[in-house]
């Protein structure tokens, strides 16, 4: 029997921005009401983790790399697409590398129209009230494994 292909995992990050009184920001899909996240993209050739976090945020939600610090980083998160699913035909799955970012603006430094729009609305959360089934269930044990990590939080679900 010939072995299934590995799957290739694209290179992803994805930004938590948390404000000073500790709330974290989460994103709604614009085209699943209901689905919220954080703003995440994909890593371009040629450009760093560090360059594709700044990039993706000025696109997805308009903020200014000046108005994010890095507080703490981590890699190796995870997930398969569902049923054999590709992205641009060869990519199985996402690899992504979460940051822990201080916010230091304000909401009308968010712009959700800033280039393509991908988020219908946003609004600030305790971590704690944060919800597994407000995601995808292919992508809840990377979330699960994120909040553990950065908040110390174990998520139902």
């Amino acid at each position: 029997m010939i072995p299934a292909d590995p799957i290739l995992y694209r290179p992803n990050v994805a930004a938590i921005l948390q404000r000073e009184d500790g709330k974290i920001l989460v994103a709604e899909r614009i085209n699943i009401a209901g689905a919220w996240q954080f703003p995440q993209g994909g890593v371009d050739d040629g450009e760093t983790a560090d360059q594709a976090l700044f990039r993706e945020l000025q696109e997805e939600i308009g903020v200014r790399p000046e108005l994010l610090k890095v507080m703490s980083t981590r890699g190796g998160y995870r997930y398969a697409f569902p049923k054999g699913r590709l992205k641009y035909g060869i990519y199985g799955g996402q690899e992504q590398t979460y940051y822990l970012c201080g916010y230091t603006g304000t909401d009308a430094d968010i712009d959700l129209k800033a280039t393509h729009q991908e988020f219908a609305s946003f609004r600030w959360i305790e971590p704690r009230e944060f919800r597994l089934d407000w995601t995808p269930k292919f992508k809840r044990n990377v979330y699960r494994q994120v909040m553990r990590d950065f908040f110390g939080l174990e998520l139902e679900g």
